[in-house]
């Protein structure tokens, strides 16, 4: 106890005595030993690694109070590349020699308390030699806090200022404090760190916390010698290490490792003195970035004549990447670029001028500039454009690069705007439309770079969308939207809010576009300002009287500020009250797929949204295809921190086919961030009317005149806003719009009028004749596809940096000649090279070369030591090509020929290594292969060899599982295969090499280090030459000239009879024969022409029994599983009732015996069997010689001979093979054995003997519907075929189970495949399909057609001879709305049912077109003396009336009667029918919106047009598929009653006196009893037109309806002739019931 006690005093006396803090004694040098390693590379010794070392003695002096002198002496840099740990660092002789002046000369620092202060610099010294000496001076800066021993602080330091945490102990024997401090790297105020090409990218912190991609750390170990002034350093040693791995550090990592050892030597009186120049304030400690930005990782250039270099490497792109591209264009592409960004402007100009006249060098250098990323690349596409130099296609492609490769500062905004205000670019919509969006990324980027970004970056775009509001300039606002979409600056939130319904009055007289483009303009302030955009998107959302769609991208845009439970709760509870059903579907689909969410971002939305789904209905899921819905899926790895999401938005708001929008979009994880990489909208607003309806209507006034009359009529109606016919597209990179275009009808007629105008026929002409003059082409685009850095410092001083670059050159070079026999006269017509003789030659080699480098390692532009992977890849597929056109003879012929010199048409390399070089001794640079080839894997090497594939030898269909195969690879292997196809002269080989560390930890990345290869090379066979690869097509007569090979017919049949014989003998020798053996005899003998007519009725017969007993056993196996499933017993019953019945009758009769028969089979087989082989009896139709050519003239190749036998309608294709001695055959037979029926026999094999398959198609009946049958039976087929129909028949199972479709196991006829298909209806369909052990089957499939059949059939006879139209018509019945009306019940367009009470002797709209273009109107009246329905249609210059008189239907146009035997009536214009259908009269005019008005004495219905939904209006509704929002009166009101609402489409008479006998009218009722609201006696008014007898007239008969009243003070003066006028637009306050008049009679003094 003692000894501790004692122990404390003493602690306690030295700590009151001594200083811990750094001294360096005035007029004294302190020496030290310092080295300094930085190392990259794998963990795990025996790999590569890449690195360097600077030793050095280091003089520490202090010349004045806290001034401090630091000089170092005799600098040594070593780099390293090699085997860790064997090899030794070189020494970099020449550099330490060239940076000696820099390394000598001493600098200055502030230094008080341990502190580091100001570092000061004579301008002499680079910035990465000063870093070098920060990264000693940050091994002096120590915060020591006298009072605590355990302590953390914010500590400045070369990296930052980062979390620092200290441990301060004392070794008392020793007498030395043993001080430790440590840094986290990942925890940092301010952390040192420069990004480049990650402005697009945004953050995932949820994705960081599951997985780290970049980690680091640091250590510094302190050994102090304590003295009453000060302590002095005697040792110091630093170990940072920074982990990265782009799949989470946790699987595997790259790491980077720092090490600094100071080590004090002595003290020396002689003084540090500083040079004769002046020292400049350089900073502090922290790391000062230099010329590594403008320095690629991937290469480095000793640059002494930056213009001069820029020269050669342009003459070296343009002349080494002509045919074809050079494998390293890439590389020498980006070495252009990091000349460019070196050099000055003034060279750049010089350059131009020097190269602007040359094409090539002028496409290289256009491409390369706007990847210099400054705005030096903007100036002078700015300053060429203006003075003339540059074309409008040059311009637009180098601005749009530019804005995105530039990196955005002040002078780069500033330069852009310039542009923006420019008159020509203004003059030009393309090249406007890209500056001003360039604009907004620009401003973008700078505010990512910029947290505090100024708000007048974006106060012109601003101004302008004020001037474009004022002067009601649409198209201009929507475009300046865009661009503040773009910027995503929160200031332009207040501008965009005022274009929002309900933020703004200006709003009310905006078009729907553009309140959407302002909401979607809010997408990218939401990532700066989630909370504001959710309050602003939930209210738009809430709006229910705004636009569906508007609420549906308001929607889209709340989703993705990641809203939180609260939010989705409230859109789950708004659901459930909401009318609109296009809004219902959209949310709640956008909800179910959130709740299939996997990444982490979006975990929180996923999890509210799976509660918000319980909480909804289910039935929201029963809605149709029509409504609008959200798809969303992904793939998220989470041990690897990447992923993949793609949604799509399907908007409408009519439920009609084409929607009014889709948007599809691409998100990407990697690295703990993501990226929306690809975005891309369409709108269809009006398209599908615009294409469909009748173009350019006349204006019929006397039309236009009675449907206004008849509107006026109703009760304050309103028309429905004008569908603009409008389509658009905009297409996003990484969250930035680079495009969008609008078509309107204007750009239409404009490219109808091109297409339509002698101008495309002299623009053909033109191209027509450069053909046959002939021409070449070369072209190259290069491209810097990414360039993605991190540059972080390090303890040592020197910069570590990741990187990713991706350079891209494609390039094609074609030629084209032509010769034309007879020659062609100067004013040739087209027709002309009907009768010609046309020669054409052709030779085209497209190649493209690209190279990817991922680097991790040490950049400056004096030293690099990185890991390097590099991934090259390099595709050539050149061709010549003959071809010969003689159309009067009616021969082609193209010919295939050698390409001489290239071999090898693709590689692909993947290799991972560790560099080291300098730049004054680039020719030492010294690479290492990671893994290196004593520790590889043990390579197996295979090499397979196929001698002579061809189709006989079935490789095509062994080729995809030697591929499966192949991929499952061991760890390291080399393999080769070859594959030579001797009949055409060609060998194929490919080489996949690959060893890689994944045996030393199983990751991704180490799978990835290491070295990949795959090379395909193509070249001539062994054997033989082949010159060329000619196909000949000849047509016609001289077909059977070009036959090669003629088939001995006469020998095969001989030998054919032999097996026969040889067969019988040898069942009668074997009694117990197996069955497989009597099959393959059976099946022989169909195959022989001279089997017998008795064989062949025994194996039908045979057959027979077979098929009866599989199909008892399905019937058995059909009735077990309809017992165990009750689910599917209807189904099944419903298949056994559909007996398809044949409509084929049998046609060809060869024999008396057979003529009576209906057997199709025994047709065909007669046909077959009495000429085998058209051969014999005709000659070819067609004949395709596939041959090679070769030296020595043998025949080579295959024959294709197609025969045609008119007399029996026979088509029979024959393949063979020319090799002499090869009998493989493909055979193909087709009969049309009638109108309703096809046979088809296929065989093949030897003498085509060895498989065979028979194809029947046939037309018949399943019940009294139509039907069509395709069968397909076989005996034998090849094993492999077997196997993937077996393969086949799951994945169809599979696809069938999830699609919702029927599946039946049930025993069906063996080696038979049946499809049925039944026609339903016009628009549906029976799908079945037996295998033998399945039946799948899908009844009622709906289809987007209405097939021509019945009804549709007649109604398509006036278009007969247009087919467009014929389409057309079909597809819009298909989808049209229907109404109908039965006695006295209305099913609505949106199957609504109601009753309705109709007045006698008045019209009631019963349907309507209600955009302000009234291409219809439909009225209904019920006769009063007949209780019959009668119908008045107004269309065109057509008043149709139709209605019945004694038991038939009467139709009137415009006044005359129309006799039955003068029905179908047809349009002048004829795009109107009036004809009989069934018991009624129907009107067709799909093309005005009206598909059908039908009228028969029990009912009428109504169909109109799929692009007329939600344009209607009338007793039949507005065919919008809003059910819930059914009942709305002419001014848009919704009602609950339905009488009332049928009520309020009744046109009033006029006087009692009228003809028509309609002696009623609407008008406000006063409800007879007052009523007590709110505590006050109140008088009330219906706020619902009630249907009332006209003044002097009483009525009839009454009904009660129930409508809305609205309720005013009982003493105030309202009166039914002030303020009547305007009771339909108050609200409702009760709800009570009032009488409606029905029928009136009037007296004979009625006014």
């Amino acid at each position: 106890m003692k000894v501790i006690v004692l122990a404390l005093a003493v602690a306690l006396a030295v700590a009151n005595q001594v200083s811990l803090v750094p001294e360096f004694a005035l007029g004294k040098t302190y020496v030290y030993k310092y080295e300094a390693v930085l190392m990259g590379g794998l963990p795990e010794e025996g790999l590569a690694r890449a690195g360097l070392k600077v030793s050095s003695k280091v003089l520490i002096h202090a010349a004045a109070a806290d001034i401090f002198m630091l000089k170092l002496v005799d600098p040594e840099i070593f780099e390293y590349s090699g085997i860790w740990p064997k090899d030794a660092f070189i020494p970099a002789t020449k550099l330490t020699s060239a940076l000696a002046a820099q390394l000598l000369t001493p600098i200055k620092f502030e230094y008080a308390n341990g502190v580091v202060g100001k570092v000061f610099a004579p301008a002499g010294i680079s910035a990465t030699v000063l870093n070098i000496l920060k990264g000693i001076v940050n091994i002096l800066q120590l915060n020591i806090k006298k009072t605590q021993n355990v302590y953390e602080l914010q500590e400045p330091g070369v990296q930052g200022i980062c979390k620092t945490h200290y441990v301060i102990s004392e070794d008392v024997k020793a007498e030395r404090i043993l001080l430790t401090k440590t840094k986290d790297l990942n925890n940092c105020q301010e952390r040192i760190m420069k990004d480049i090409g990650l402005a697009y990218t945004e953050k995932c912190v949820e994705c960081e916390a599951r997985g780290t991609t970049l980690k680091g750390a640091a250590a510094f170990n302190y050994v102090l010698k304590p003295a009453a002034t000060g302590a002095l350093i005697l040792e110091a040693t630093a170990t940072e290490l920074i982990q990265f791995s782009p799949f989470n550090i946790l699987n595997g990592a790259a790491q980077m490792e720092a090490k600094q050892v100071l080590t004090f030597v002595d003290i020396e009186k002689i003084p540090v003195e500083p040079i004769k120049a002046a020292y400049l304030p350089r900073g502090s400690v922290q790391y000062e970035f230099g010329s590594e930005l403008l320095q690629t990782p991937i290469q480095l250039l000793r640059i002494s004549n930056a213009e001069a270099q820029i020269v050669e490497t342009l003459n070296h792109l343009v002349t080494f990447n002509v045919a074809k591209v050079h494998e390293d264009a890439p590389l020498k592409f980006i070495e252009l670029i990091q000349l460019l960004r070196v050099a000055r402007f003034e060279s750049i100009e010089a350059l131009w001028t020097q190269f602007k006249a040359k094409p090539d060098h002028r496409h290289w250098l256009l491409n390369a500039i706007p990847a210099i990323g400054t705005h030096t690349a903007l100036r002078f596409i700015k300053e060429k454009f203006l003075v003339g130099e540059l074309t409008i296609a040059e311009v637009a492609q180098a601005l749009l690069a530019s804005v995105h490769m530039v990196t955005a500062d002040l002078e780069a905004i500033k330069l852009v705007e310039g542009l923006a205000v420019n008159p020509i670019i203004r003059e030009n919509p393309i090249l406007r439309e890209i500056v001003l969006l360039g604009y907004g990324t620009l401003v973008a980027k700078y505010c990512v770079e910029n947290p505090i970004c100024p708000a007048e970056l974006v106060r012109p775009i601003h101004e302008l969308a004020v001037e474009a509001l004022a002067k009601g300039k649409v198209e201009e606002l929507i475009i300046l939207l865009k661009v503040l979409g773009n910027a995503g600056h929160p200031a332009s939130l207040k501008p965009i809010l005022k274009l929002l319904p309900g933020f703004g009055s200006a709003a009310a007289n905006l078009p729907l576009r553009v309140h959407i483009d302002a909401v979607l303009a809010l997408r990218n302030i939401a990532k700066r300002e989630p909370k504001m955009i959710q309050d602003i998107a939930i209210q738009l959302f809430m709006g229910k009287a705004l636009h569906p769609e508007l609420r549906m991208v308001s929607a889209i845009v709340l989703f993705e500020t990641k809203l939180p439970m609260g939010l989705v709760t409230t859109l789950a509870d708004a659901l459930l009250k909401e009318k609109n059903l296009q809004v219902v579907s959209f949310v709640y689909s956008y909800m179910k797929a959130m709740t299939k969410n996997t990444a982490p971002d979006f975990a929180s939305v996923a999890a509210a949204c799976n509660v918000a789904v319980k909480i909804l209905s289910p039935k929201f899921d029963r809605l149709s295809y029509r409504f609008s819905r959200a798809l969303y899926m992904d793939a998220y790895h989470n041990p690897w921190v990447m992923g993949a999401a793609a949604t799509a938005f399907y908007v409408n708001d009519a439920a009609t086919l084409m929607p009014r929008a889709i948007v599809a979009k691409a998100r990407t994880y990697l690295a703990g961030a993501y990226a929306d990489v690809l975005e891309v909208g369409v709108r269809a607003e009006g398209v599908q009317e615009a294409i469909l309806k009748i173009q350019e209507a006349p204006v019929n006034v006397d039309r236009i005149t009675k449907m206004k009359q008849v509107m006026k009529a109703l009760s304050d109606w309103r028309a429905n806003p004008t569908s603009q016919p409008l389509g658009s597209l905009y297409v996003k990179f990484f969250g930035q719009e680079v495009a969008f275009a609008n078509i309107d009808k204007a750009i239409v007629d404009k490219i109808i009028e091109l297409a339509t105008g002698p101008a495309l026929h002299s623009y053909g002409r033109k191209a027509l004749e450069t053909l046959l003059a002939g021409f070449a082409l070369h072209y190259a685009k290069p491209m810097l596809v990414a360039e993605v850095r991190r540059i972080i410092p390090t303890a040592v001083g020197l910069p570590m940096e990741l990187s990713l670059y991706t350079a891209a050159v494609a390039a094609a070079s074609v030629e084209f000649q032509a010769t034309v026999t007879p020659t062609l006269p100067a004013n040739f017509q087209a027709a002309q090279l009907l009768k010609s003789d046309i020669n054409m030659r052709a030779a085209i080699a497209p190649s493209v070369s690209m190279h990817t480098y991922a680097v991790m390692g040490v950049n400056t532009a004096l030293i690099q030591a990185a890991l390097v992977s590099r991934a090259r890849v390099h595709t050539i597929v050149p061709g010549k090509i003959e071809a010969r056109i003689d159309m009067i003879k009616g021969n082609f012929k193209l010919q295939l020929l050698p390409v001489q010199g290239i071999d090898k048409i693709a590689s692909a390399i993947v290799e991972t290594y560790a560099v080291a070089r300098n730049v004054e001794d680039l020719a030492a640079a010294r690479i290492t292969p990671m893994i290196p080839a004593t520790a590889a894997v043990q390579l197996s090497r295979e090499v397979s060899m196929a001698d002579d594939v061809s189709v006989s030898s079935e490789f095509i269909s062994q080729l995809p599982r030697k591929l499966v195969n192949m991929l499952k690879i061991p760890k390291g292997f080399e393999k080769k295969m070859c594959v030579a196809i001797e009949t055409f002269g060609i060998k194929a080989c490919a080489e996949i090499e690959s060893h890689n560390a994944a045996s030393i930890k199983d990751c991704p990345l180490y799978a990835i280090i290491g070295k990949h290869a795959v090379l395909v090379e193509v070249a001539p066979a062994a054997g033989p030459v082949v010159e060329k690869i000619e196909i000949e097509i000849q047509l016609g007569e001289k077909a059977a000239e070009k036959i090669l090979k003629v088939i001995n017919l006469s020998e095969e049949e001989e030998i054919l009879e032999d097996k026969n014989i040889l067969m019988k003998l040898k069942k009668i020798l074997v009694p117990g024969l197996k069955n497989s053996t009597a099959s393959s005899s059976s099946s022989s003998s169909r195959s022989s022409a001279s089997s017998s007519s008795s064989s062949s009725s025994s194996r039908r017969a045979s057959k027979m029994v077979k098929t009866s007993t599989s199909s008892s056993s399905s019937s058995s196996s059909s009735s077990r599983s309809s017992r165990q499933s009750t689910s599917s017993s209807s189904s099944m019953s419903k298949l056994s009732e559909m007996k398809f019945t044949k409509n084929h009758v049998h046609q060809h009769a060869v024999s008396t015996a057979r003529a009576n028969s209906k057997s199709s089979a025994y047709s065909f087989e007669a046909i077959y069997n009495k000429a085998k082989y058209l051969a014999n009896a005709i000659a070819p139709a067609v004949t395709v010689l596939i041959r090679a050519v070769r030296a020595d003239h043998k025949v080579q190749g295959y024959q294709i001979a197609a025969y045609f036998d008119k007399a029996t309608a026979r088509l029979q294709v024959i393949v063979a093979n020319l090799a002499e001695n090869d009998h493989y055959r493909i055979c193909a037979d087709g009969v049309l054995l009638s109108n309703h029926k096809l046979m088809a026999k296929i065989a093949w094999g030897i003498e085509c003997k060895q498989y065979e398959t028979e194809i029947t198609a046939e037309t018949g009946l399943v019940g009294k519907q139509p039907a069509f049958r395709l069968k397909l039976t076989w005996d034998k087929l090849p094993k492999n075929m077997q196997r993937y129909a077996k393969d086949l028949s799951e994945y169809i199972a599979r696809i069938a189970r999830e699609a919702g479709v029927s599946l039946a196991k049930v025993k069906n006829v063996r080696n038979q495949l049946k499809l049925t298909v039944a026609l339903v209806s016009e628009s549906s369909l029976n799908i079945i399909l037996k295998t033998p052990k399945k039946t799948i089957y899908k009844l009622g499939v709906g289809i987007p057609i209405s097939l021509p059949v019945g009804e549709t059939a007649v109604e398509l006879e006036p278009y007969q001879k247009n087919w467009a139209d014929k389409i057309m018509y079909m597809l819009t019945k298909a989808h049209a709305a229907e109404c109908t009306m039965t006695k006295d019940t209305v099913i609505t367009f949106n199957n609504r049912k109601y009753k309705n009470e109709m007045p006698h002797s008045c019209y009631q709209v019963l349907a309507q077109d209600c955009s302000p273009e009234l291409k219809f109107i439909v009225l209904l009246k019920r006769d009063q003396s007949q209780e019959q329905n009668e119908i008045n249609v107004k269309i065109a210059n057509l008043d149709v009336d139709m209605f019945p008189r004694d038991n038939a239907i009467v139709v009137k146009v415009n006044g005359v009667e129309i006799p039955m035997n003068n029905l179908p009536y047809q349009h002048p214009a004829g795009n109107i029918q009036i004809r009989q259908k069934d018991e009624g009269i129907a009107l067709h005019a799909p093309n005005h919106g009206l598909q059908e008005v039908f009228l028969d004495l029990n009912a009428l219905k109504v169909k109109v047009v799929d692009w007329m939904r939600g344009q209607t209006c009338g007793l039949c509704g507005k065919a919008d598929g809003e059910i819930r929002q059914e009942y709305r009166t002419p001014n848009e009101r919704q009602i609950k009653d339905a009488t009332s609402y049928a009520h309020s489409w009744v046109l009033p008479g006029k006087s009692c006196r009228d003809a028509s006998e309609c002696y009623m009218k609407l008008a406000s009722v006063k409800l007879e009893n007052q009523m007590t609201l709110l505590g006050q006696e109140s008088k009330c008014y219906s706020v619902e037109p009630v249907l009332r007898c006209l003044p002097g007239c009483m009525p009839v008969r009454t009904t009660s309806v129930t409508v809305g009243f609205h309720c005013l003070p009982a003493d105030s003066n309202m009166d039914s002739s002030e303020g009547l006028s305007s009771i339909y637009q108050k609200s409702t306050d009760v709800q009570e019931e009032a009488e409606a008049h029905l029928a009136c009679r009037c007296t004979a003094q009625c006014a």
